[in-house]
């Protein structure tokens, strides 16, 4: 099993953006995550695999401050950080977008670039506001119309657009995107990964977490699989064949913690815990 253990992409950084290690989170009895290592460089695409229940969502959310890891240490810039709000997620440099990406339909691109964020006396802004939205727009090279188009009119791709393009305000060092491409069609794909692809030109650390293999041939530099809340696999996504990456997600090839984890879970099932 071909594995990675730094940056696969050209323009990474050297040191990690924002480094898991020995990451462990529990709901009751159930072990969502069990002594979980990944880094994400700055530059670099790295995608987060594994099947529905492998931890992918529970680990993204500890980032994102939603979770607090129950033990083990996360590190942002090199330095040891406890994230346990959204707030200190964000003031760590860590920007989530999640797939149901939180847009608000029945108000248009600017308002909803800048929804919370607004100066008090907003008609005296409106103008700067609206430049600095075609300033992050064309920061993506972004195909909006108009950004007082209201979001409703807008294609699941242009909708992608904004609920990045929001992320980056304030210059986030870490993206996180949760399925960017989930029912989105062939073209309006393209159009996100082309996001992707922008975003790490731009010496962001991009974690995309996903189900589509095509997706992450595309554009990830590694590939990350969780399986049974472990870590199964980290792979250089151009030197590693699909069928590894599903051998990893499935179980085919499990490692041997995962093998440790899944005996644990039978013997548990047979006890009836």
């Amino acid at each position: 099993m071909p594995v990675m253990d730094r940056a696969a992409a050209p323009n990474a950084t050297d040191e990690a953006v924002v480094s898991l290690r020995g990451v462990s989170k529990a709901f009751g009895a159930i072990q969502a995550l069990t002594h979980i290592e990944l880094d994400i460089y700055g530059g670099e695409v790295v995608a987060l695999l594994g099947d529905n229940g492998a931890g992918k969502s529970t680990l993204a959310k500890i980032l994102a401050g939603v979770y607090t890891a129950d033990a083990g240490t996360i590190c942002v810039g090199g330095r040891e950080v406890t994230i346990t709000t959204p707030t200190e997620s964000r003031a760590l440099g860590i920007a989530t977008v999640y797939q149901d990406l939180a847009l608000c339909d029945n108000l248009d691109v600017v308002a909803n670039l800048f929804l919370g964020r607004e100066e008090k006396k907003f008609t005296l802004f409106e103008e700067a506001m609206e430049e600095d939205a075609w300033g992050l727009l064309s920061q993506l090279s972004a195909k909006i119309p108009s950004v007082r188009t209201q979001v409703a009119s807008l294609s699941g791709g242009q909708r992608q657009t904004i609920a990045i393009a929001r992320s980056l305000i304030g210059e986030p060092d870490v993206v996180i995107l949760d399925e960017p491409t989930a029912a989105l069609g062939v073209a309006q794909t393209a159009e996100v990964l082309n996001l992707i692809e922008t975003l790490r030109d731009r010496g962001h650390g991009v974690l995309v977490i996903t189900h589509n293999l095509a997706d992450v041939k595309a554009v990830a530099d590694r590939a990350v699989v969780l399986r049974l809340g472990r870590n199964n696999g980290v792979f250089d996504v151009k030197a590693v064949s699909d069928e590894e990456i599903v051998a990893a997600i499935t179980g085919a090839t499990d490692s041997a913690v995962t093998r440790r984890a899944k005996k644990t879970a039978e013997r548990a099932a047979e006890r009836g815990e």
